[in-house]
């Protein structure tokens, strides 16, 4: 088993090729529905919100940076955004996210995991994917506030975006493992340790996974394609 940058970005674009088999199309329809939504209104409203921002953050007499830092600041107040989206996404689609992960593992094994009490009721199912994702907001929030006020303190809101960019990257990582630890009845507690140990591998996924949420078009598949390579990479890299 690897610890490899490289190879977890591979495994987060490995997960196209999972979204198109037969029997994993119709878990794909509700997280690609809401993706597009829900970016499409993240889209809107950043680029309304990222003029106003650069216009607050430069004094008049550094107006001739804007053409220099726009571009940068540009894609990484879209990470802000879009990762913030890509959480209310995620709380909407968990149940859905929750099944196609398992029917992933499903394939890749060749076993279902009929052991797992969770296969057995979609109202169960529903109500313990919807649990883990409060916790992880729970979570994210508790780190992300400290981070957060970094935007409003002047010299340092330059920063600010990029490094919600890495922050963001990293709770990707833990909001898209989670669907297949949680169906193999790993807690998040628990799962936090085991992720920690493979930190440079689960690093270059969440940046691509971030990457992609930036992506217009790309963005709308981002949430099926990442649950399906995050299940993979489980598969591989963890669970076997």
């Amino acid at each position: 088993m690897s610890n490899s940058f490289l190879e977890g970005a591979s495994y987060a674009l490995a997960g196209f090729k999972f979204i198109g088999k037969p029997r994993l199309r119709r878990f794909v329809v509700i997280p690609f529905l809401l993706n597009l939504i829900l970016f499409s209104i993240g889209l809107w409203f950043g680029t309304q919100w990222i003029d106003s921002y650069i216009d607050n953050l430069l004094p008049w007499w550094l107006e001739w940076l804007r053409f220099v830092i726009w571009p940068l600041l540009f894609v990484a107040a879209l990470a802000v955004i879009f990762s913030t989206f890509t959480m209310i996404a995620n709380l909407l689609g968990a149940p859905f996210n929750s099944m196609l992960a398992e029917a992933v593992e499903t394939r890749l094994s060749g076993q279902a995991l009929s052991d797992n009490p969770k296969t057995t009721s979609l109202t169960k199912d529903t109500f313990l994917s919807i649990k883990s994702e409060l916790e992880k907001l729970a979570f994210f929030g508790l780190r992300a506030i400290p981070l957060l006020l970094l935007f409003v303190i002047p010299g340092i809101n330059f920063l600010a975006p990029f490094l919600w960019f890495l922050f963001g990257a990293w709770m990707l990582v833990h909001q898209y493992m989670d669907f297949p630890m949680a169906n193999n009845e790993i807690s998040f507690k628990q799962q936090r340790p085991i992720l920690k140990a493979k930190r440079t591998m689960l690093i270059g996924f969440g940046l691509t996974v971030m990457a992609m949420t930036l992506i217009p078009i790309l963005n709308f598949f981002a949430m099926p394609v990442t649950v399906s390579g995050a299940t993979y990479m489980w598969y591989e890299q963890f669970k076997t």
